[in-house]
């Protein structure tokens, strides 16, 4: 049976339009490092790498050699952890261009660090893309957050936030640390803004 990451795993990418406790299992992944304003036309370079590498792996049963334990599924979604530069954190107001990032696509569990390495290299071969230099391939546990599903642009993600900052108030939780993750459920380029869905998550201790 294929495997549909939009009903195996709703808990993690189907998540409400308000607060949740969500305790986040560890995960592999590609996944490139960026700084600068995601407005930039260079932004869709980080993007199409790792989509490259996502949909190489999604169609190596294609292979002469099929990945041991291989199974057909749906490529996960695009997601994000945002920081800010540190001189940029006291400002009144946003300033994209010191925004730090890293951009990742969830990887199934039979991909291995080899694999994911014959799939950097055997890209590279037909795609001009400098930047899959960059990519890495690593595992991320994010373990006890909270989330919610924004409905709207990016823009307006502060409201969101404030929700979820006043629901960890009420519920004796702390928030470890500025940095969040976003996970890009519609897909930008077909979507009207105020329609994006764009689950919001942060890590959260007791």
């Amino acid at each position: 049976m294929k495997y549909e990451w939009r009903k195996q795993d709703k808990n993690l990418y189907l998540s409400k339009s308000k607060p949740e406790v969500i305790d986040v299992p560890a995960m592999n992944y590609f996944m490139i490092d960026g700084k600068g304003n995601p407005n930039d036309p260079s932004f869709s370079d980080y993007i199409e790498a790792l989509y490259s590498l996502s949909y190489a792996v999604r169609m190596s049963y294609k292979s002469e050699i099929v990945p041991e334990g291989y199974y057909e599924y749906t490529v996960f979604p695009l997601e994000g952890i945002w920081d800010l530069a540190e001189e940029a954190r006291d400002k009144e107001f946003l300033d994209k261009n010191k925004l730090i990032y890293t951009l990742m696509i969830r990887q199934p569990e039979f991909v291995t660090e080899k694999l994911a390495r014959d799939i950097i290299e055997r890209v590279k071969i037909k795609k001009s893309n400098k930047l899959l230099d960059k990519v890495k391939f690593n595992s991320i546990h994010e373990g006890l957050c909270v989330q919610m599903m924004h409905i709207g642009s990016y823009d307006d993600e502060p409201k969101s936030f404030r929700i979820m900052e006043e629901y960890c108030m009420a519920n004796g939780l702390i928030r470890k640390e500025k940095t969040h993750r976003e996970i890009y459920i519609s897909d930008f380029r077909k979507t009207q803004p105020e329609k994006l869905k764009t689950v919001l998550r942060f890590k959260v201790t007791i």
